[in-house]
C-alpha cells in the first residue's frame, strides 16, 4: 500500500513537471529547432542588457554576424525575429508579403495613434486607408507634372532664403524642413506657408520633436514595459505634442467643412470629408476624424522628416567630398546650363542621380524600417516563425550587404554606376522598405530629392565655415528615431 501511494505521488509529480515542460515550449524539441536561434534571454528584461538603446541597430548587426540572417531576441516578454541581408529581406519582404504585412501594437503608437491611420494601422482599416492614400496622393499630383510645378515653385523660395544669408555660416535645417513641409502641406491643406509664419514653424517644431523623443532609450524602456508607463512618463511629452498638432489640424477641416465641394477638391482632407459624407449611409465607418487626423500627421511627418533628412546629410556629405560636389555641378553645367532642373532631366544626369542614390544608401536613415509583424504562420530560410510574430527587417544590413555593395561603409557615388559612367538599378537598394508596407510617398520623395538638390548646387557651392576643416566634419549621428545628422552649418556661395 504504502508503495503504491510513493507510485502514485511519483508518478503525478512527473507528469506535473513534463506537462510544465511542454507548457513552457520545453517539450516540443521540434519546434524549438525550428525557431530561430538567439541569445539566451534572462528572465524578466529578456536580452536588454546586450543592447545599445540610443543604437540598438548596432547590436542587431553585431548578433546577426553570431547567429546568421534569421535571428530571434526577447525583450521584456516579447519575442522578436530579425531578419537582415538582402536575400533574407527580400525573401520576407516582397516574396512573402503577405504574411509579413502586418504591423505590431507598439505601446508608444499606440497611444499615439490609437491604430487610426496608415503607418501603425492594421487589417481592413489599414488597407482602406493605404488605398485611399495612394489614390488621393495621385489624384493631387503626386508623379505628376502639377506637383513637379509646386516643387520647382518652393526651391526658388527655399534658394532665396539661403542666397539672403550671403554667403555667412549658418544652419539650413529650418528653411530645408519648411521648404520640404510646403509640398506635402500644399496636398493636405491646398496651400503652402511663409517660413516665418509661427504656426507653421510651430507645427515643424512639434513633428521634429515627436521624431526625436520617440527614438529616446525611455520610451523604448516604455514600448517593453508599458505597465511602468506610470513610472516612466515617457509618453507624456508626445501626446501632448500629439494633441497641439491635431488641435490645428481639427480647426483646419472644421473650416474646410464650410466650403466643401465634392466637385471642387482643394485638398486630401477635403477628399476625406467628402468619402466621410458619403459613407454617412453605411456601417462600415472607416472615414472618421480619427483616420483623418492620424492620416494628416502620418503624412506630414513622413513627408517632412525622410525627404529633410536625406537633403541634410547630402549637403554635409557635399562638404566632406568637395571633389563629388564639383562633379555634380560639372554635370548640371553640361545637361542644364542655367535653365530650371525638371524632372526630364535625371534621365540624362547618371552622376548626379548616383550621387542622391548614394546619400540614401550611405545615410541609412531608417536602419530598423519601421517593424512588421506576421498576418499567418510563415516558414523564412528553413525556421517556423508563428502568425503574430514581431519582426525587424534590417534595412541598413540590405543596404551595407557586403554582398551587394563593394564598399559598404564608405560614401561611394560609383555603386550606381558601371564602367561607362551610365546609371545602374539596384535590388538592394530599398531605402524606402519594400513589399506591402512600401513608403506610399516613395514617387514624391525621389522627385523633391531630385529637383532640390540639383537646383540647389546648380545655384551655390557649399563650403564649411571659416576655420573648419574637411576633417572636423562629423558624419556620426545624432539620436533619434531616425538617423540624422547632429546640427552643422555651412556657407553657401552663389555660383551666378
Amino acid at each position: 500500500m504504502e508503495w503504491s501511494s510513493c507510485t502514485s505521488i511519483g508518478l503525478v509529480f512527473i507528469l506535473s513537471f513534463l506537462s510544465i515542460l511542454k507548457v513552457g515550449s520545453f517539450w516540443n524539441n521540434h519546434r524549438r529547432k525550428r525557431f530561430p536561434p538567439g541569445p539566451r534571454a534572462l528572465p524578466i528584461i529578456g536580452n536588454l542588457h546586450m543592447f545599445d538603446l540610443k543604437r540598438p541597430y548596432r547590436t542587431y548587426l553585431q548578433l546577426s554576424k553570431i547567429y546568421g540572417p534569421v535571428f530571434s531576441v526577447q525583450m521584456g516578454q516579447r519575442k522578436i525575429v530579425v531578419i537582415s541581408g538582402y536575400e533574407t529581406v527580400k525573401e520576407a519582404l516582397v516574396n512573402k508579403a503577405d504574411a509579413f504585412s502586418e504591423r505590431p501594437k507598439i505601446p508608444i503608437f499606440e497611444d499615439l495613434t490609437r491604430g487610426n491611420g496608415v503607418v501603425f494601422a492594421h487589417g481592413e482599416n489599414w488597407k482602406v486607408m493605404r488605398r485611399f492614400t495612394l489614390t488621393t496622393l495621385r489624384d493631387f499630383g503626386m508623379g505628376k507634372k502639377a506637383i513637379e510645378d509646386r516643387i520647382v515653385e518652393e526651391y526658388g523660395y527655399l534658394a532665396d532664403t539661403i542666397g539672403s544669408q550671403e554667403g555667412k555660416p549658418f544652419d539650413a535645417s529650418k528653411m530645408i524642413n519648411a521648404a520640404v513641409a510646403n509640398i506635402i502641406v500644399s496636398i493636405l491643406l491646398g496651400k503652402r506657408f511663409d517660413y516665418k509664419d509661427s504656426r507653421f514653424l510651430r507645427l515643424l517644431q512639434l513633428t521634429s520633436e515627436n521624431v526625436r523623443l520617440a527614438g529616446k532609450p525611455l520610451v523604448t524602456m516604455y514600448n517593453i514595459f508599458p505597465y511602468l508607463g506610470f513610472l516612466l512618463r515617457a509618453n507624456k511629452a508626445l501626446l501632448k505634442n500629439r494633441d497641439e498638432f491635431n488641435a490645428y489640424v481639427q480647426a483646419t477641416f472644421v473650416e474646410n467643412l464650410k466650403t466643401l465641394d465634392k466637385n471642387d477638391q482643394r485638398s486630401f482632407i477635403d477628399a476625406f470629408l467628402v468619402k466621410q459624407q458619403e459613407e454617412k449611409s453605411t456601417t462600415n465607418g472607416y472615414f472618421h476624424n480619427g483616420n483623418l487626423l492620424s492620416l494628416v500627421s502620418n503624412l506630414f511627418t513622413a513627408g517632412v522628416e525622410t525627404i529633410s533628412t536625406t537633403l541634410k546629410w547630402s549637403f554635409l556629405l557635399m562638404l566632406k567630398y568637395p571633389e563629388v560636389q564639383r562633379k555634380v555641378q560639372e554635370e548640371i553645367e553640361q545637361v542644364i546650363g542655367s535653365n530650371p532642373p525638371r524632372i526630364e532631366h535625371r534621365t540624362q544626369m547618371p552622376y548626379t542621380d548616383a550621387v542622391i542614390h548614394e546619400v540614401q544608401r550611405f545615410s541609412n536613415i531608417l536602419p530598423l524600417d519601421l517593424p512588421h509583424e506576421t498576418a499567418a504562420d510563415v516558414t523564412l530560410k528553413g525556421y517556423f516563425i508563428p502568425k503574430g510574430t514581431y519582426i525587424i527587417p534590417l534595412l541598413t544590413s540590405v543596404l551595407k550587404d557586403k554582398s551587394q555593395w563593394e564598399k559598404p561603409d564608405t560614401f561611394y557615388p560609383e555603386h550606381f554606376l558601371d564602367a561607362n559612367g551610365k546609371f545602374v538599378k539596384k535590388d538592394a537598394f530599398i531605402p524606402f522598405s519594400a513589399g506591402r508596407r512600401v513608403c506610399a510617398g516613395e514617387t514624391l520623395a525621389k522627385m523633391e530629392l531630385f529637383l532640390f538638390f540639383t537646383s540647389l548646387l546648380q545655384r551655390f557651392t557649399f563650403h564649411p565655415p571659416p576655420g573648419v576643416s574637411i576633417s572636423d566634419l562629423d558624419l556620426s549621428p545624432a539620436i533619434a528615431f531616425n538617423i540624422i545628422p547632429k546640427p552643422y552649418k555651412m556657407c553657401a556661395v552663389t555660383r551666378f
